[in-house]
């Protein structure tokens, strides 16, 4: 059971990587749209995209912080 909880968790932390990096790339995209002009009223399909991602890596986070705490108390138990 161990093993499989920290290989989920591994999983989680890459995802989460993975969901930031993605997000970062995209707004940097949307910034420099901006930058030369391209912005119009109202947020941007990058704009929305770079939001999705962020909110994907808060949620990748948590479900590795909820793994951690099932491995800890799964550790204190033993």
């Amino acid at each position: 059971m161990k093993i499989f909880l920290i290989i989920l968790l591994v999983s989680a932390m890459i995802a989460t990587v993975v969901a930031l990096v993605r997000g970062v790339v995209t707004f940097l995209q949307g910034a420099s749209a901006e930058a030369r002009g391209e912005g119009g009223t109202g947020p941007s399909a990058t704009q929305l995209k770079s939001n999705r991602m962020m909110q994907q890596r808060i949620l990748f986070q948590a479900l590795a912080i909820l793994i951690c705490v099932v491995l800890l108390f799964s550790m204190g138990r033993t």
